[in-house]
């Protein structure tokens, strides 16, 4: 298709850019030699005397490299974003991402999101596996691409972690290595350099090289304009005419991947990678279980989660019959996609039986599991492209209530609430995702409508938080989701209190693993009341306060459906899974517990709906599947946005009315 990269395509009849091949070559990560820049001149700071924007021209001077180029690859990878000089998921630092892993090793320590049972069945012995991430010793060299930039440009490693001229500068030695390596040369047309990238990238295979080629190129076909987290305004001038070829992808020695038994959408790079379905002695088996889904009960989630492990070692521990399973796994540097387990079965990954029952698990990549960390664009945009695809195979709505972070799913049971986890975090950018996705929060409503959508601006919205990198800590300041809600509309006034996190009534705090007092991007909430600057909003059964003034709105008003008591109903029990009644279940399968968590929906309060779900629930201990069944009863639920998780009512216990009546 003309625009694309396919692998392999016949030469092209008119001129082409050279793209693929670079691009492919630059991921494979050999020793890049003989870049040395073409002028030995100092550096200068060229953010300080004319922004980044000149930083960009200068590097691109000095390395020979197209400044378009430059500002294309530097998009993909950060949006031109420099984080505070914190490192991204995988180490990657700057503009550039250039990647250190072993300094953001050293100094952001790991931190554990909690310690649930991910397949979250009552019916089965407790599931705790063990898994560490690789030592640094023992990573790919896509993880110290600073290091080599260091050595190429003879540019100190820290100011290319912390100064974002100096970074841009450190990626383009890069650049220019990895396309003299390529034989290939330094040329002012962007079709001769694009393609250098991805060999820096580390994309192995044939596919994501050509995936990444598309990525890069559209950026550059398409061009960009955006300001900055650090205020800058940036724009790549559009390029229609470049279109990319594949040619150079044969003679480069590149692995094929066959998209064969994956469920993804054409546009993404995709293989599949089985976990095992196996069994193990003393009746256990792992890491899935097989099902017959949607025919046997219907997908209605999607599950976004980190791995808390390099690409590498992931997939080792999904492969491990005695770990835990998801079904795609997504690779930080360049976007590529792994399939695992097959979205007809159902995964272990969400630490909510009910909800894995009925969700897709995806896990992106991500080493540092200390939470003042960032996402690569080419992930975001490959997980978008597989959500979007998924959504619409599966008939699933995209909005935050279906679309779940791996810290909006709620606990089973009351016992389980304190060690679900806090994945992706306050520092995934929901706006934008869902922009990818093309479904971006805005303002649906007035005042009157009754609800409102969380939308805070993501680069100016900078909550405090702490615990980063050690207890108490602050952690670096950063463009976040997240909106902290109050007892009452000052911001000195205690936090809102979760007593199913804290059943003795302690205090929420700051932590950034703490989800006790905060509302996140995309979701939406039923109005309590408005005063001046702040909102008051109904969340865990309270009138939680936060900050929304005109100037700088946190969240844009919206209508749509909520859940009340019934009349003459004082309160009403909240559920973290929609379980049939008692009298559903053959007697061949045991009667799991319809148990209330420890919150009440109280009379005259009103919570979002996200949808109407039948009570169900899979049977399937053990490793024959004759036994295997999907239970469904009479009773139904609504899935409602109650605090920062979703929570589960049953229908019987509430009516449904349109906000604003």
């Amino acid at each position: 298709m003309r625009g694309s990269v396919t692998a392999p395509v016949p030469p092209a009849r008119r001129r082409t850019v050279r793209v693929a091949g670079a691009l492919a070559s630059a991921a494979l990560l050999v020793p890049l030699i003989g870049a040395a820049p073409s002028s030995s001149t100092p550096a200068r700071s060229a953010e300080s005397a004319g922004g980044l924007q000149s930083a960009f021209a200068a590097a691109a001077a000095e390395y020979d490299v197209p400044q378009s180029v430059l500002l294309g690859v530097s998009y993909l990878q950060s949006r031109w974003d420099a984080h505070g000089g914190a490192p991204s998921v995988t180490g990657g630092y700057g503009p550039m991402h250039l990647t250190d892993a072993r300094t953001a090793l050293a100094t952001t320590p790991h931190h554990s999101h909690g310690k649930e049972d991910p397949r979250g069945d009552a019916s089965r012995r407790t599931l705790l596996p063990k898994g560490e991430p690789p030592k640094e010793s023992q990573l790919p060299a896509r993880f110290k691409t600073l290091k080599r930039a260091a050595k190429l440009s003879g540019l100190p490693a820290d100011q290319l972690r912390e100064d974002p001229a100096t970074n841009v500068r450190g990626g383009a030695a890069l650049l220019a290595a990895a396309q003299k390596q390529l034989g290939q040369p330094r040329s002012a047309d962007p079709a001769d350099w694009v393609g250098a990238r991805a060999r820096e990238r580390g994309a192995d295979d044939r596919a994501s090289a050509a995936t990444y080629a598309n990525d890069v190129f559209a950026v550059i076909r398409d061009g960009q304009q955006r300001t900055t987290d650090a205020g800058q305004h940036i724009t790549l001038t559009a390029r229609p005419q470049l279109a990319p070829d594949a040619a150079q992808l044969r003679g480069m020695g590149l692995r094929k991947v066959s998209a064969a038994g994956t469920d993804c959408p054409k546009t993404l790079a995709c293989e599949w990678i089985p976990a095992p379905y196996e069994e193990f002695g003393d009746g256990d088996y792992g890491n899935h279980d097989k099902a017959d889904r949607p025919k046997s009960q219907g997908i209605k989630y999607i599950v976004v989660h980190d791995t808390e492990g390099t690409w590498e070692g992931v997939l080792k521990m999904v492969q491990d019959p005695t770990y835990v399973s998801w079904q795609y796994t997504l690779r930080s540097n360049d976007g590529h996609v792994a399939q695992h387990v097959r979205t007809k079965d159902v995964a272990w990954h969400a630490g909510n039986w009910y909800v894995n029952a009925k969700s897709v698990g995806l896990e992106h990549e991500g080493f540092l599991t200390a939470p003042d960390t960032w996402y690569t664009e080419a992930m975001y945009r490959s997980s978008a492209r597989l959500v979007k695809y998924l959504a619409k195979r599966y008939d699933i709505p995209l909005d935050r209530q279906h679309i779940l972070g791996h810290d909006t799913v709620p606990g089973t049971t009351a016992a389980t609430i304190r060690g679900m986890h806090t994945d992706p975090g306050p520092y995934w950018d929901w706006q934008h995702y869902f922009t990818l996705l093309g479904k971006p929060f805005h303002r649906t409503a007035g005042p009157s409508g009754g609800l409102v959508t969380v939308a805070p601006k993501f680069t100016e919205n900078k909550p405090v938080f702490t615990g980063c990198a050690k207890p108490g800590e602050t952690c670096t300041p950063h463009g976040s989701s997240a909106v902290r809600v109050y007892t009452e509309p000052r911001e000195d006034a205690p936090l809102i209190k979760d007593i199913g996190l804290r059943p003795g009534g302690e205090p929420s705090t700051i932590d950034v693993n703490d989800m006790g007092s905060r509302l996140s991007t995309g979701q939406q909430y039923a109005v309590a009341e408005r005063k001046g600057d702040w909102t008051a909003v109904w969340y865990l059964g309270q009138k939680a306060w936060f900050k929304n003034p005109k100037k700088q709105p946190t969240a844009v008003d919206a209508r749509g459906l909520v859940v009340t008591p019934k009349d003459g109903t004082a309160e009403v029990p909240v559920y973290g899974r929609a379980y049939p009644e008692k009298e559903a279940y053959p007697a061949e399968v045991p009667v799991q517990a319809v148990s209330p968590l420890p919150y009440k929906l109280l009379a005259g309060q009103r919570y979002a709906v996200g949808d109407k779900l039948p009570g169900e629930y899979f049977y399937s201990p053990t490793f024959d599947l004759a036994p295997h069944r999907v239970v469904r009863g009479k009773d139904t639920y609504y899935e409602i946005q109650f605090g920062h998780r979703v929570a589960f009512v049953r229908a019987a216990d509430v009516k449904v009315v349109r906000s604003g009546s």
